[in-house]
C-alpha cells in the first residue's frame, strides 16, 4: 500500500482554522506509525530534515508539533486511528516480507482487527460485570489499604466509592458524575455515591495519605507474588516520567503543578514520576509521585528509589537521558546499584560518533570522569551504539550511554521500554477530570 495510493474523497478535508488536507495528514501519520515514532516531535524532526517531503505528499507549508497533536487527538477519529495502525503493520509486513529493509520490526498479529472489536465491544453491561470481577479481586487484596476518612455512622460503604471508582476506569473517558449516574442504575448496590460526593471524599486526601495508601497495597499485592518464580528475578526496576494530556485551559494559580512537557513544547501538562519492576518481574509500579515545579530530578529518583529499595531487592537502575545527571549517577553508585543511562549529546560525543562513522565502527567503550564539584568525580563508562536502519547519515546514527558496570547490562536497557507500555495501560483506566485539584488528578493516576 504505497502512500501514493492512499486516496480520498474531495469532502474528506479539514474546515477552520487549518488548511491540511486529510490526504497529506493520513500520510504523515502512516510515516509516523512506520517508524514507530511516540511523539510529533520526531515527525517534526524529519519533516524538518526532508523539506522534499512534504512537497510530495501535498503540503504546501510544514505543521508543528502542536498542530500535528491536535489533528490526531481531535480531528481523527479511533476508526480512522486503527486504520492508519493497520495500515502501516501491512505496509511493514509485506516489505519485509519482499527484502526490503523497514525502520521497525511489525506486530505479525494484529491485536486489533475491527471485526473481531465490532463482535466484541461489551455493552455497558458488560463492562459492569467486569467491574464486579476486578473489584471482587481487588476488595480483597488491594483495598484493605485504602481509606476514606468519612467518620462513622455513614449509609453508604466505603467500598461503593472504589467500586465506582474502578467502573469509571473500566469504561474509557468516563466522567465521575456522568459514571455516578449510570452506576446507580448497573450496580448491584442499594446505595451508591453520588459524583460530587465521591470527588470531595478523594480531593480530601492529601499526596502524602495517597501515596502512602498505595506503598501499603503494593507491599500486599508482593506478599501476593513473594513465592512465584517471577518475583525471585526482580531486580531491575526503571524510573521514569510520564504527563497526562497537554492542558488546554487556565492554569492560573496552578503554575507549579501543570508544568510543561517533556518534549519542551509551548504546551502545559501534569506530571507523574513512577518507578517499576521490569524485565522478567512482575510488572508492578512500586510506587508513584507528582511532580511539581522546581522538583530536581535527583530528588524525584532517590525518593522513588527509597519506596523500591524498603519493598524489594534492586540491583539496577535504568532511567531515561533526562536524568543523566552525574550527581544522580553518583548517588546510586553510593547506593550499590549499577546503572544504564542515555547520555544527551554534547560537543565531545558528538566528535567521537563522526570518528567512529567514518571508521565504520559499531560499538565504542571508553572511561570517563565526571565533575561533581570541589575536585570530586564520577567514574562512568559511555558506551557508543549505532542504530540499525537509521534514518541519519552523520553522527546521529549513534546513541551513547552511560554504566558504571562495563556493557554487560546495555542488553538490559530495552526492558525500559516497558514502562511505556504500562503507562498506556494506566492512562486507559484513569477517571476523566476536568478539575485542577492536584490531588484528585494524583489519585486517578495512582488508582488506575
Amino acid at each position: 500500500m504505497p502512500l501514493a495510493y492512499v486516496q480520498f474523497d474531495a469532502h474528506d478535508r479539514f474546515a477552520g482554522s487549518t488548511s491540511y488536507e486529510m490526504e497529506a495528514l493520513f500520510r504523515l501519520f502512516l510515516l509516523k506509525e512506520c517508524h514507530g515514532w511516540d511523539h510529533e516531535t520526531a515527525l517534526v524532526e524529519y519533516l524538518t530534515q526532508h523539506p522534499d517531503f512534504c512537497e510530495q505528499i501535498g503540503l504546501d507549508s510544514m505543521p508543528n508539533q502542536s498542530t500535528l497533536w491536535r489533528s490526531w487527538h481531535h480531528r481523527f477519529t479511533a476508526e480512522l486511528q486503527d486504520t492508519v495502525q493497520t495500515a502501516a503493520r501491512t505496509i511493514l509486513i509485506k516489505a519485509q516480507n519482499a527484502g526490503v529493509s523497514v525502520p521497525r520490526e511489525p506486530e505479525r498479529q494484529s491485536h486489533r482487527h475491527h471485526d473481531e472489536r465490532t463482535e466484541s465491544d461489551p455493552n455497558d453491561q458488560t463492562v459492569l460485570e467486569q467491574a464486579e470481577t476486578v473489584t471482587e479481586h481487588v476488595s480483597r487484596v488491594v483495598l484493605p489499604a485504602f481509606s476514606l476518612d468519612r467518620g462513622e455512622g455513614c449509609e453508604i460503604h466505603e467500598n461503593a466509592y472504589w467500586d465506582l471508582q474502578t467502573y469509571l476506569g473500566l469504561r474509557e473517558n468516563l466522567a465521575v458524575n456522568e459514571g455516578a449516574r449510570s452506576f446507580i442504575h448497573e450496580s448491584n448496590r442499594e446505595r451508591t455515591p453520588l459524583g460530587h460526593a465521591h470527588r470531595e471524599h478523594v480531593r480530601d486526601l492529601s499526596i502524602e495519605q495517597i501515596r502512602e495508601m498505595y506503598r501499603q497495597a503494593v507491599n500486599r499485592l508482593l506478599d501476593r507474588v513473594a513465592d512465584t518464580e517471577e518475583f525471585f528475578r526482580a531486580g531491575i526496576v526503571a524510573i521514569d516520567i510520564t504527563e497526562s494530556d497537554p492542558f488546554t485551559g487556565d492554569r492560573a494559580g496552578h503554575e507549579d503543578e501543570i508544568i510543561g512537557t517533556k518534549e519542551k513544547t509551548d504546551e502545559y501538562a501534569y506530571q507523574w514520576a513512577t518507578v517499576q519492576l521490569v524485565g522478567n518481574a512482575v510488572p508492578i509500579v512500586l510506587d508513584a509521585r507528582p511532580v511539581r515545579k522546581g522538583d530536581t530530578r535527583k530528588e524525584i529518583v532517590e525518593d522513588l528509589l527509597d519506596s523500591a529499595e524498603a519493598a524489594v531487592h534492586v540491583d539496577n537502575v535504568l532511567m531515561d537521558r533526562e536524568f543523566d545527571s552525574q550527581h544522580i549517577l553518583e548517588m546510586l553508585s553510593q547506593r550499590g546499584l549499577s546503572y544504564v543511562v542515555p547520555k544527551r549529546m554534547q560537543t565531545s560525543e558528538k566528535a567521537q560518533a563522526k570518528r567512529l562513522l567514518q571508521r565504520d565502527k559499531d560499538r565504542y567503550e571508553t572511561d570517563r570522569k565526571l565533575h561533581l564539584g570541589d575536585n570530586e568525580w564520577h567514574s562512568t563508562t559511555l558506551i557508543y551504539r549505532r542504530k540499525e536502519n537509521s534514518e541519519h547519515d552523520d553522527h546521529r546514527q549513534y546513541s551513547v550511554f552511560m554504566t558504571n558496570r562495563k556493557s554487560g547490562l546495555l542488553s538490559e536497557y530495552g526492558y525500559r521500554w516497558e514502562i511505556e507500555s504500562g503507562y498506556k495501560s494506566i492512562k486507559r483506566f484513569m477517571a476523566a477530570t476536568t478539575s485542577k485539584h492536584f490531588g484528585l488528578r494524583f489519585f486517578y493516576f495512582a488508582f488506575a
